[in-house]
């Protein structure tokens, strides 16, 4: 990452013992924030329109798509999928890349080869275009609509699983997450208002959406803190604990300008059991270790 200049719904009960259990991780939590609103019109089409398959490996079928998103206009995904015709429900996957603009891999295609290799195994991928699929997006956004767009970027993700768990092939009970960068920390927020996800793996994310979006930001004091208040109320420390039962494998770099050790530490401690923590000496981007080691933990996890 460089820069330039919500299935099941979570009872206020459910969420206050989750805060509590956050709490207790020593996670700085904001008291008076409440939780966000992630609902949305499940009930809205989806609108799927596939393309041609491109020239994928013989044994395995790539394809764009589109679909509509909640916000309007159409959102583009690139669908991996075994060509032979299913057995049984296959499980699934719903890839989220990350930032980094000056990399090729800063779009839906970071992922491609792990989701072609697990296809192989016999798994259905989705991988999605999100706002920051757009190189310009962090410098050119507007930093009032940070909150706003961010519970509007959740929303999508939702819609993005209703996209994947909507195709007869796919087992609605055997779906992972996976997300890097941006793509882990709002995925750590799918758990407050979806229960789809059966296992996360969430890379180089780090705790408080405020660590990011105010680089490049010359506010101090007051100012500063409001902004800090203000998005705490989306912080992932604060909201992963809500994926639980599903378990969370956290994979970290040493070599991390952007997530401190102690901001990866603090958003694996506000996680609940069963979790995982794995860290590697690379930078943010990780290493094909993490790759293998995250492939071999999803496998495992969806019975491939």
């Amino acid at each position: 990452m460089s820069f330039d200049s919500v299935g099941r719904r979570v009872s206020p009960v459910a969420f206050a013992v989750s805060v509590v259990l956050v709490l207790a991780a020593d996670v700085s939590i904001a008291a008076e924030a409440a939780p966000p609103g992630f609902d949305y019109d499940r009930a809205a089409p989806l609108d799927v329109r596939e393309g041609k398959a491109t020239r994928p490996p013989r044994e395995v079928l790539v394809r764009d798509l589109t679909y509509l998103r909640l916000s309007g206009g159409r959102n583009g995904a690139t669908l991996v999928s075994p060509r032979t015709p299913p057995r049984g429900l296959r499980p699934a996957l719903l890839f989220v890349h990350w930032y980094e603009p000056e990399s090729p891999t800063s779009n839906r295609g970071q992922f491609l080869e792990e989701a072609i290799g697990l296809a192989r195994s016999g798994a259905v991928s989705l991988l999605v275009d999100t706002m920051w699929s757009d190189p310009k997006w962090f410098p050119s956004r507007t930093p009032a609509d940070d909150l706003p767009n961010s519970i509007a970027q959740v929303k999508e993700l939702r819609r993005a699983l209703d996209v994947l768990t909507a195709r007869p092939e796919v087992d609605p009970k055997r779906v992972a997450y996976v997300g890097h960068d941006f793509g882990a920390m709002y995925g750590a927020l799918l758990g407050v208002s979806d229960g789809r996800p059966a296992a996360y793996v969430l890379m180089a994310g780090t705790k408080s959406f405020s660590d990011w979006f105010l680089l490049g930001r010359k506010l101090q004091g007051e100012a500063r803190e409001a902004v800090v208040r203000e998005l705490s109320v989306l912080d992932p420390a604060r909201h992963v604990g809500a994926v639980a039962p599903a378990p969370v494998l956290f994979q970290f770099a040493r070599k991390d300008h952007f997530v401190p050790e102690a901001d990866a530490q603090a958003f694996f401690a506000g996680a609940r059991e069963p979790k995982e923590l794995r860290w590697y000496d690379a930078g943010h981007g990780l290493n094909d270790e993490a790759a293998h080691d995250r492939v071999a933990w999803l496998k495992a996890k969806l019975g491939l």
